[in-house]
């Protein structure tokens, strides 16, 4: 029987979300503390308007659905580093202020990371030489997790930006070999199961929305399905695990729960009990953030 379960960071001493609350959060990265809308937060603030303004250093503005500016408060740089520490997993990124609101990482994306360190440490006691791909790899916080396990790791993404500042968090983690492929994903991945090739591990976090390289058009509830079949097919049968990640407003872990349960029916795994729950981060002022719902295995 499947379980359900909530996941959130706990004890990452470079970041934190203080307080949220009118469609915004206000959120520490390292010693910098950042503004950003947040369509989920819609209850009100803990903390008094006053209280943000203070402690922020910049808020970002948006002026268009896919763009904005950034309003400083204090100095600050427009890039620095944070780190990351689980167990043996040490891992730098480098952030940024970018025009889309985004810094350059997912906080609550660190529970995965911690999974996919211990497993793939598991696996490489019976594959000398495990292979992790990851779809939709953005900067790339799960490639390092699974790099640092001693992992072959493919990190495909669209985006060419995205995949150099991966690169880049790669050098400052004082990692390397991870393989960059700047390719449409569900491409990729069909190419990848006419050359009959296995992964031990998959991690497949897309967008509600997206293009490839060739402008081809991702919409998740059209795609979704298929993609996961495609993927499991290449997933080794004994030793694995896989990840699959949603941040959309429209998806519960019901749904994921529906999706995993036929696919992994029609596919040749056995023995399969996935883990379905929701992502969240608390705030200092003691809320749950809601950020997106998964499966894992």
């Amino acid at each position: 029987m499947e379980s359900i379960a909530t996941l959130y960071p706990e004890n990452w001493k470079e970041y934190e979300l203080i307080d949220t609350g009118n469609f915004e959060k206000l959120e520490r990265f390292g010693e910098y503390i950042t503004i950003r809308p947040e369509p989920q937060a819609i209850w009100s603030k803990k903390l008094t308007e006053k209280d943000w303004l203070e402690k922020a250093h910049v808020k970002f503005i948006g002026l268009s659905s896919s763009n904005g500016k950034w309003d400083f408060f204090k100095k600050m740089p427009e890039n620095w580093e944070i780190n990351y520490q689980h167990q043996q997993l040490n891992l730098n990124f480098n952030l940024a202020l970018t025009k889309f609101k985004h810094v350059g990482i997912f906080p609550e994306q660190s529970v995965h990371w911690d999974f996919i360190f211990d497993r793939t440490s598991a696996i490489k006691k019976n594959v000398e030489s495990p292979k992790v791909l990851n779809l939709f790899a953005y900067t790339g916080g799960s490639s390092l997790a699974a790099a640092a396990a001693g992992a072959e790791v493919y990190h495909v993404d669209s985006i060419k930006q995205v995949v150099s500042w991966a690169n880049r968090n790669m050098e400052s983690s004082k990692l390397k070999d991870i393989r960059w492929v700047v390719e449409d994903a569900v491409k990729f991945v069909k190419r990848e199961i006419k050359r009959g090739k296995i992964y031990q591990g998959i991690i497949l976090d897309p967008p509600a929305y997206g293009h490839g390289t060739d402008g081809e058009k991702w919409k998740l509830e059209d795609q979704i399905n298929e993609m996961i079949f495609d993927v499991l097919t290449l997933l080794d049968k004994e030793n694995h695990f896989f990840i699959l990640n949603t941040y959309s407003l429209g998806f519960s872990s019901l749904i994921i729960e529906n999706l995993m349960a036929d696919n992994i029916k029609k596919s040749t795994l056995e023995n399969i009990l996935p883990k379905y729950g929701e992502l969240y981060i608390p705030s200092t002022t003691n809320q749950k953030l809601p950020l997106g719902v998964y499966c894992r295995f």
